[in-house]
Parts: structure tokens; C-alpha cells; sequence
């Protein structure tokens, strides 16, 4: 079963010479983790997502009229900074995994299965 873990982190976590150090050593930890996930024989994609500064949400009223606004609709100071999509056996596999990603102090995986069709 396909499970996406969905990583929270804080907005401009890695802004600043401090914050690019710890971008690197998280980025090398994503490699190391993508090296274990191969070598478990997990199917996995995943992706670095760009800052929020740089989304849109198409939002849908009641009368079903679509607008445009810029950056993401959720009020939060955590952003969606990237995901793994797995396919495990199962709700405690995809745990065991979301326990492994690299994630600055404060931030969060969410796991939630992919709804198959």
C-alpha cells in the first residue's frame, strides 16, 4: 500500500549561513535515507517543494466560482517543505519510515495512506 509522509517544517528555517548548514546536513541525511529505503526494497518518490512565497491555491466558493490567491490557504507558520510517497505493508511500516526522515527540532511528518483506485 502507497503511504505519502508529508514534511512540516518551519517557514525560513534554512535562511541565513546558519540555516544553509543545516539545509546541507539534512539534504545528506535525505541521501542516506533514500540509500536505506533502497536497500529495504521500498518503492519511493519524493521531492523538495519551493517556499510558499511561490505557491497559488485556487480556492472554490459555495456558488462553485474558483479565485486565485497567492501562496498556500492554510494560516500556519509551518509550510509543506517536501514528501516521500512509499509503498510498505502497511499504517506501521509507513510509521517506522516517517520516524526515520530527517526533520529539523519543531518540525513534523504526517503519514496518510494514498487512496488506491
Amino acid at each position: 500500500m502507497k503511504y505519502m509522509l508529508m514534511l512540516y517544517e518551519p517557514e525560513g528555517a534554512y535562511e541565513g549561513e546558519a540555516g544553509q548548514k543545516t539545509l546541507a546536513e539534512i539534504i545528506a541525511q535525505h541521501m542516506k535515507l533514500a540509500e536505506d529505503l533502497v536497500a529495504a526494497g521500498v518503492e519511493f518518490s519524493g521531492e523538495e517543494l519551493q517556499p510558499t512565497r511561490e505557491a497559488r491555491t485556487v480556492r472554490t466558493d459555495a456558488a462553485g466560482a474558483k479565485t486565485v490567491h497567492d501562496g498556500p490557504f492554510a494560516e500556519t507558520r509551518e509550510h509543506l517543505g517536501g514528501y516521500y510517497v512509499i509503498d510498505v505493508a502497511d499504517l506501521e511500516a509507513a510509521t517506522a519510515w516517517a520516524r526515520r526522515v530527517p526533520i529539523i527540532p519543531g518540525g513534523k511528518v504526517e503519514v496518510r495512506p494514498v487512496v488506491a483506485h
